[in-house]
């Protein structure tokens, strides 16, 4: 069994992201979005509404930024703020239909786009990608639990 090289694990992950995000773009010539607003339509799936101090403590951001993003976005479209039913004085975020196409067709950009390049590789490359997913996923998530405690 061979030992997780961390440093080289985290240094492929953060430039793999931004190359897919970038042919991602470029592939469904998608506008420009911040990581910051692409996470904050991501936490508001289809149907979903969340208050803004909800959005910020699951992403983890304050609530002044959060507020600042979704001012941003809602001048471009991205959400909809509305009162909160049965407490005005609160309000409530949705994202827009125009939101959730850019973030579909980002999706789907991204899947074909990982699954092309995935077709170039070794039998036992795309073997061991699958395999790592489910790991991957369970990192993700202890990162986020880790990043909780802190």
């Amino acid at each position: 069994m061979t030992d997780l090289d961390a440093a080289r694990l985290a240094a492929v992950i953060s430039p793999l992201r931004r190359t897919l995000l970038a042919a991602a773009r470029a592939a469904e010539r998608l506008p420009e979005i911040p990581d910051a607003q692409i996470e904050i339509i991501r936490a508001l799936p289809r149907a979903t509404v969340a208050g803004p101090g909800e959005l910020a403590d699951r992403l983890g951001l304050s609530r002044p930024t959060v507020s600042n993003l979704l001012s941003t976005m809602e001048a471009n479209g991205l959400v909809e703020r509305r009162p909160r039913p049965g407490n005005r004085r609160h309000v409530e975020v949705l994202a827009t239909a125009k939101a959730l196409d850019l973030f579909d067709r980002f999706d789907l950009a991204s899947g074909n786009l990982v699954a092309g390049a995935a077709a170039t590789l070794s039998t036992a490359d795309r073997a061991a990608l699958a395999a790592a997913v489910p790991a991957l996923e369970r990192l993700r998530d202890a990162l986020a639990l880790a990043k909780e405690v802190s």
